[in-house]
């Protein structure tokens, strides 16, 4: 089986890409932020790649959509722990600015994604409409 779906979406491969940044970056976090920041901003960007992924393989635009739209949520979740962390001073303003710059790009994908389903949506309603006596 060659199935790949999901993880060809530019906005899966670039989320998981911060996924692995964010992973990495909270090593070097306070001990007794492990369960507080650490915690929160591994779960809010483990949760873009997860909501692309689950809403990928729902079969009904109502429930694809709704999940691309939490991930977008998450990603500015994400955004805003990283501004936590900066005002903690656990990142420089330069790593924030670039997983900023990484985060607004992934949202920008994932509306681009809810905007084909839409456009799929309407058009397919269309032809729908168009074939009914």
């Amino acid at each position: 089986m060659n199935y790949k779906g999901y993880k060809e979406l530019e906005s899966y491969i670039k989320a998981r890409e911060l996924r692995m940044q964010i992973s990495s970056l909270v090593l070097s976090f306070p001990t007794h932020e492990k369960f507080q920041l650490v915690s929160q901003i591994i779960r809010s960007s483990r949760a873009i790649t997860a909501n692309i992924a689950e809403g990928y393989g729902r079969y009904t635009y109502r429930d694809t959509r709704n999940f691309f739209i939490i991930s977008r949520g998450s990603v500015t979740e994400t955004m805003e722990h990283l501004q936590t962390a900066f005002d903690e001073k656990y990142i420089t303003e330069e790593i924030l600015k670039a997983h900023e710059e990484k985060c607004e790009l992934i949202f920008k994908l994932i509306n681009g994604y809810i905007a084909y389903l839409d456009k799929s949506k309407n058009t397919s309603s269309n032809k729908n409409n168009e074939a009914k006596p």
